[in-house]
């Protein structure tokens, strides 16, 4: 594998909607993106508040990663000054940037002498709308995902700013995610943060006389998830910047393994190992988190058919989280947790996840006790200590991974 000399490796920027998915991925990731519970188009995922971002960031600045606030939410006249304020509130944390798109929270980022970079709602799909934004004084644009390879190609040759595309998570129907249907639908707009999602539901065809036409349960709205570590080296040789996995309401595991596997496809190009069986080693395991099938979007031409998961609009991974109880107690000294299981039993040589807004843990169980008694096996209902490799908290939600 030939290496153009001269490139730079790409930053690699996870998405985090709380302490947990920080847990994560602070051992791939380069940056994290995230939002607090407003302002942001994944609002009702964050559990983060305004509130949190200096000590929130400062956590991810001591990890060794940056910073990026997502301000990209439709904004209205009544937000403006919330937007002021959230900016401040931002830029006294010392966060590195803002991803914004709204003109009017571009002239606060300038006006406050904050970083910026331009959101995906921005639809930038050309080269001269790249300069205008460079011009503007973005230090990175974010390109439309209907951008072609090709395309990113020509606008990496006419502009000199940062350029960040999507590599892997879920794609929208719409231009760029600007949809209206949500709204329309369910009085819940997807451009301020709230989409129901009504692209994941069945949808039935019918005329003017209530007849229907059967779709065969198929879903003919709901889009894959977009994959593209096969293609790191073609992306990277493109001249792009930063690589971005979407995902801030999918679980911390869908994080940790995406952000795993995108930071050895970059590191294994850059060291002249990136080969057809990691790929596939790869793909594996990021078919065993939460995905809707995978496919290359626009990278290689307008999707047809098959960028479509007509068969299921859910999960399509084999691997199950089993929901089997809450912790109830730490024990620092002799690292153990107690819990009550409430749904299911558990066992030894059980893999489970551990994770609550600050936690994420995941482990085999190599010991268990009920009553200080070594015992192989607890039951639904049974109250069980088990032997933890790390700090758990009270209420964290235990997971059998089957």
């Amino acid at each position: 594998m030939t290496i153009q000399k001269n490139i730079k490796k790409p930053e690699l920027m996870s998405p985090v909607k709380d302490w947990a998915g920080l847990e994560a991925c602070k051992n791939y990731a380069d940056a994290v993106y995230f939002g607090v519970n407003e302002l942001s188009l994944r609002a009702r995922a964050n559990t983060l508040k305004s509130k949190d971002l200096i000590p929130f960031i400062s956590q991810v600045h001591y990890y060794g990663l940056k910073a990026y606030l997502t301000l990209n939410s439709t904004i209205y006249n009544q937000d403006i000054k919330k937007a002021e304020k959230l900016l401040q509130k931002a830029k006294n944390a010392m966060t590195d940037a803002v991803i914004v798109w709204d003109p009017s929270i571009i002239e606060l980022c300038r006006k406050m002498n904050i970083d910026f970079i331009i959101s995906t709602q921005a639809n930038i799909s050309n080269w001269q709308s790249a300069q205008f934004y460079e011009k503007l004084g973005a230090r990175r644009i974010v390109l439309a995902r209907e951008m072609s390879l090709q395309q990113i190609k020509e606008l990496r040759q006419k502009t000199k700013i940062e350029i960040e595309v999507f590599v892997h998570g879920a794609m929208c129907v719409s231009i760029s995610g600007r949809c209206l249907l949500s709204a329309y639908l369910y009085g819940q707009s997807s451009n301020c943060g709230a989409c129901a999602q009504p692209c994941r539901k069945e949808w039935i065809l019918s005329d003017n006389e209530g007849n229907q036409v059967s779709n065969f349960g198929k879903y003919f709205l709901s889009a894959k998830d977009l994959c593209m570590i096969e293609f790191i080296p073609d992306l990277i040789k493109a001249g792009v910047n930063a690589f971005k996995i979407e995902g801030r309401l999918r679980d911390p595991k869908y994080i940790e393994v995406a952000s795993r596997c995108y930071r050895e496809a970059i590191d294994s190009y850059f060291n002249h190992t990136f080969n057809k069986e990691k790929v596939l080693k790869w793909k594996q395991d990021l078919s065993a988190v939460y995905n809707r099938g995978f496919s290359t979007g626009f990278y290689f031409g307008t999707p047809g058919k098959e960028g479509i998961g007509f068969d299921k609009a859910d999960n399509y991974s084999p691997v199950k989280k089993i929901y089997i109880g809450d912790i109830i107690h730490y024990y620092p000294r002799v690292k153990a947790g107690s819990l009550i299981l409430s749904h299911c039993g558990l066992k030894v040589g059980d893999k489970i996840i551990i994770q609550g807004a600050h936690t994420f843990l995941e482990q085999t169980i190599l010991k268990m006790q009920i009553q200080n008694r070594d015992v192989k096996r607890g039951k639904k209902g049974e109250e069980v200590a088990i032997q933890l490799k790390d700090k758990v908290r009270e209420h964290d939600k235990l997971f059998l991974i089957k």
